[in-house]
């Protein structure tokens, strides 16, 4: 079946519309994406990190790629201000190394083989789970460097957001949802206008000093309801964009659906069967004009058998087709592709006393690249009052994206290579943690080398397969209490390099630390203090240089549910670049008023 008949079947199908974990989101402690599992008595033996709507909101961040470049073991590097092209480089990997999650629904797109974080407002988002590491053995192809799940508001959430900042900024959003535990709907929309701020710099070849505005309109629906044992849920989101860049301008549309019927099948027996549809088209007009048109649709079914003793199975397939085709400025076809993906997995996690184990094996079966298998196993044990190590060994691959396949390149530059292989990757990672009251810390080292690495090289940068990938690094993260000042932070080190050549892998930072501080004062005012700071890393023309930033956050309650916000960026209005050639603003300022009802 290709993807445009399973969506129609999709939408005549649908009661409801929604994601394919519904079930996660009444368990807020539960880490889903580590394991494929709402089993919360099985701990992750993977370093995540969580961000709640509650963490969102006291970030006061300005757009999710801003928000989540404050989080440990991530890089970013954007073409401009909000809505520009963003791209997110996890524990050094490349930024089609990460698997990217909406409600379940994978959402790296064909052509480029990466998700563009730009155009999703944080109004949409509730939760989000970053997983650091390879998961290929429960996930499939692209999660190298790891996965990045994003659940979106929940449908009883109620609420309203007006916010207005520097560069002509104006938001507006509303949530509005009813219902129980059982059955529930809710509808949400926003929009985001502005006229920015020039996106480039002289150094860029297509250099124009104007300012490049970005448009933003968004909406979500959400819905469940119980049917006996199980819980019919569903999901939908919608977005659309305009982005204003030197010369040109691009039109991005993004539509995810989804469909999760879930609940137990026995005693100790439950499952998820999801249906997802995922759509991105991208048009740009400019001197290089082109269109993109992505679809993939989707088929989960997880089983998660109890064995008792503190043991637990978990089987389950996916299928999913997709479809990529890119076209020129003229409307002639450059390539119209089309593949499909089936993987079985298997995963037996337990613990006993203080030890705790979690293995897993797939077998991918892709339609262009042939069978593959990869496997993960970790090990993790338990002692005195809150500590815990554990030991991790896991393998990943990535088939290659249709550009790096078949794109013809601008004038012969970044061509495709149709001979390419996939990339395959194996890691190992320890960590050491520990968690007593308010204080936890967490340390991480890992060693990656990722085989047939597809990179852009040569005279013409034209992709092709390089040896190997040396990923190496550390991470440090702590949060405690002095008083009434809450201290959040982490520092990472990290080695990414062409083992080939000895060069480093471009826009990563070798070093970067980022620190939080948390002072309420009195019940209704508290201030927050936001620093981030990277090293110099290597970008295509030259070195970026080092940088550090500085933000200053407020809120104030007002009564009856209003929430007062304001946030300092660039408090000393320092210079940085995150891409050779692009700007990054100044000092500037974001206000915030919001509303949700009291429980």
């Amino acid at each position: 079946m290709r993807p445009t008949s399973l969506a129609l079947a999709l939408a005549l199908g649908l009661p409801a519309l929604a994601g394919a974990q519904s079930t996660a989101r009444q368990l807020d402690a539960v880490v889903v994406t580590a394991t494929r599992s709402p089993d919360a008595s099985l701990a992750p033996l993977a370093a995540t990190t969580v961000l709640t709507r509650e963490d969102i909101e006291r970030s006061q961040a300005p757009d999710l790629i801003d928000l989540l470049a404050r989080q440990a073991g991530v890089d970013v590097s954007r073409t401009g201000g909000p809505g520009s092209v963003s791209t997110l480089f996890l524990r050094g990997s490349n930024s089609n190394h990460t698997l990217v999650l909406i409600d379940g629904i994978r959402v790296n797109a064909a052509q480029q083989g990466l998700y563009d974080f730009a155009n999703l407002p944080l109004e949409r988002i509730e939760r989000i789970e970053i997983v650091r590491g390879p998961r290929a053995a429960l996930w499939g192809s692209d999660a190298i460097g790891g996965v990045i799940q994003i659940f979106t508001r929940d449908a009883t959430a109620r609420g309203v957001q007006l916010r207005a900042g520097s560069f002509e900024r104006r938001e507006a959003a509303a949530q509005w949802g009813f219902g129980d535990g059982e059955r529930a709907f809710g509808i949400g929309a926003g929009l985001i206008d502005m006229e920015g701020y020039n996106a480039s710099t002289p150094a860029n070849f297509s250099f124009d000093p104007d300012k490049d505005g970005f448009r933003n309109r968004h909406l979500g629906l959400a819905g469940r309801t119980a049917l006996d044992r199980q819980t019919l849920a569903g999901r939908a989101l919608f977005t659309r964009a305009d982005v204003e860049f030197d010369r040109g301008e691009s039109e991005v549309r993004n539509r995810q659906l989804g469909a999760t019927l879930a609940g137990p099948l026995a005693d100790r027996w439950s499952h998820s069967l999801a249906v997802g549809h995922d759509r991105q088209d991208l048009l740009t007009r400019s001197s290089f004009g082109s269109r993109f048109d992505s679809r993939r649709a989707s088929l989960d079914w997880v089983n998660d058998v109890a064995l008792g003793r503190g043991q637990a199975l978990l089987f389950g397939l996916n299928h999913s087709e997709e479809d990529a085709t890119s076209k020129a400025a003229s409307g002639s076809v450059v390539y119209d592709r089309s593949r499909r993906n089936t993987g079985l997995f298997l995963a037996w996690r337990g613990q006993a006393g203080g030890q705790s184990w979690d293995l897993a094996a797939r077998l991918d079966d892709n339609s262009q690249f042939g069978s593959t298998t990869t496997a993960q196993a970790a090990w993790g044990f338990e002692w005195g009052q809150g500590w815990q190590a554990r030991l991790g060994w896991g393998q990943g691959f990535r088939a290659p994206s249709t550009n790096e396949l078949y794109s013809p390149g601008f004038g012969g530059f970044f061509a495709g290579n149709p001979a390419l292989r996939p990339e395959r990757s194996r890691n190992l990672e320890a960590g050491l943690g520990w968690q007593g009251g308010d204080s936890r810390v967490a340390f991480s080292a890992y060693r990656s080398r990722v085989a047939d690495l597809i990179a852009f090289t040569g005279p013409l940068f034209q992709a092709v397969n390089v040896q190997q990938a040396e990923l190496d690094g550390v991470e440090l993260e702590g949060h405690t209490r002095l008083g009434r000042l809450a201290i959040t932070g982490h520092l990472g080190w990290q080695r990414a390099e062409n083992a080939s050549t000895g060069a480093a892998l471009l826009r990563r930072a070798p070093r970067k630390a980022a620190l939080s501080l948390d002072l309420p004062l009195g019940e209704t005012f508290s201030l927050g203090l936001d620093t981030t700071a990277a090293a110099r890393r290597q970008d295509f023309d030259g070195p970026l240089g080092g940088y550090a930033r500085v933000d200053l956050r407020a809120e104030a309650r007002l009564g009856g549910g209003w929430v007062l916000r304001g946030r300092l960026e660039n408090l000393l209005d320092r210079d940085y670049t995150l891409a050779s050639g692009f700007a990054t603003p100044g000092r500037s300022g974001l206000l915030e008023l919001a509303w949700q009802p009291r429980s």
